[in-house]
């Protein structure tokens, strides 16, 4: 076998997704919600299968929805952007590695702030870049000065951040989205802000996004599935300024080079309702306030929560000595619950102590969840 082919492993997601599914395990490793969706839209998408259009779309993305986003944008974060300035994707991951096709030339350098989104490391390897990791430290999970300018070098091209944050759950706060700029500029880097999770915060939390701070070089990345629920549509999209936009649409035409246009039709509808997404705020921060408390009775030690689908149990102050992955096999063989361990998110020197669970689900799905890890502990100490 080829050994380049030994760097594509199989996604944390996907494996412990599997072994739910071989188990019959209550699935909380991966991150998809199963309430939260506005039915209208829903209704809208239905009605314009049969009545809109099925065949390609402009590869850059529906006029519509790029409107619709810059107006979208416009209002919820004071972004002043311009329709030409996105390229929508078939997903937020499409237009992760369209961006890194664009921005990276081989032997250039990608700053990757871990613990991270899996998919950022061999997207950028397979760009022809290489992956210059920062490591944050449970539980406050900062970013700090010392630490970025450790591992930049004249080869760095790029900044890739993710905020709000996934795995841990943070929101990088405003010290540290001007610390992140600053640097970008000192050193003259692109930003790739991952800010697919958005929209899903506490109520009342209002966002702000690093093409608020540094508009001249960043890529913002956003998804419709985590907006409005519906991850497996695979709408999402990258802005930037004009002239790199341009450069992303021309590697994005060379990936699937467009997205269904039904489903970008429907989204463009659902943007201007940015109501429709009061509903589901509230209904995470109940579900997530529901799965603490249970876990909390279960002996199990959490860290802070505040976007994201995820909250993530520490191992050690709940303790249990197995190891995250160790704890992750036994949860989904013996106790029928699956979680994701943290440390695949990290290259270097991994936490090992830490999982993850997604607590976007029914009242049902989560009292299941919180039996089967009361279990998993009680287990877990008898090693």
């Amino acid at each position: 076998m080829n050994p380049q082919f030994e760097t594509m492993k199989v996604s944390i997601f996907e494996e412990m997704s599997l072994a739910a599914a071989r188990h019959g395990a209550l699935n909380l490793g991966q991150g998809f919600p199963d309430f939260g969706w506005p039915d209208p839209l829903l209704d809208e998408a239905a009605r314009l299968v049969r009545e809109g259009s099925n065949q390609y779309p402009p590869s850059r993305g529906l006029p519509v929805l790029r409107e619709a986003l810059t107006a979208f944008y416009a209002d919820r974060q004071g972004l002043t952007l311009t329709p030409e300035q996105f390229v929508v994707t078939s997903g937020a991951t499409e237009a992760i590695a369209a961006v890194l096709l664009a921005a990276l030339e081989p032997g250039d350098g990608a700053i990757v702030i871990a613990p991270a989104y899996d998919a950022y490391a061999p997207l950028i390897r397979r760009a022809g870049g290489h992956v210059q990791e920062v490591v944050l430290r449970p539980p406050t999970w900062q970013v700090d000065r010392a630490s970025l300018e450790a591992v930049i070098t004249p080869a760095t091209r790029l900044l890739v951040v993710n905020n709000p944050h996934n795995p841990t759950g943070r929101l990088l706060d405003a010290r540290e989205l001007q610390l992140l700029a600053d640097v970008a500029r000192e050193h003259d880097l692109l930003i790739l802000s991952d800010e697919v999770w958005e929209e899903v915060l506490a109520p009342g939390v209002r966002f702000t996004s690093l093409a608020s701070i540094a508009p001249e070089r960043t890529i913002k990345v956003g998804s419709a599935g985590k907006i409005f629920s519906l991850t497996g549509w695979k709408v999402g999209w990258a802005a930037g300024p004009a002239e790199l936009a341009s450069v992303i649409a021309r590697a994005h035409q060379y990936l699937t080079f467009a997205t269904p246009p039904h489903l970008q039709a429907a989204v463009a509808f659902g943007l201007g309702h940015g109501e429709w997404l009061d509903g589901p705020r509230h209904g995470f921060a109940r579900a997530r306030q529901r799965l603490a408390e249970g876990l909390e009775r279960a002996g199990y030690a959490l860290l802070p929560s505040e976007g994201t689908y995820f909250q993530c149990v520490d191992l050690r102050a709940s303790g249990i000595g197995l190891d995250d992955r160790a704890f992750a096999t036994l949860a989904v063989e013996q106790a029928g619950i699956a979680v994701i361990p943290l440390s695949p998110f990290t290259e270097g020197e991994p936490e090992r102590g830490l999982v993850r669970l997604c607590f976007a689900k029914r009242d049902e799905t989560i009292d299941g969840a919180i039996a089967a890890m009361a279990t998993a502990r009680q287990l877990a100490l008898t090693i």
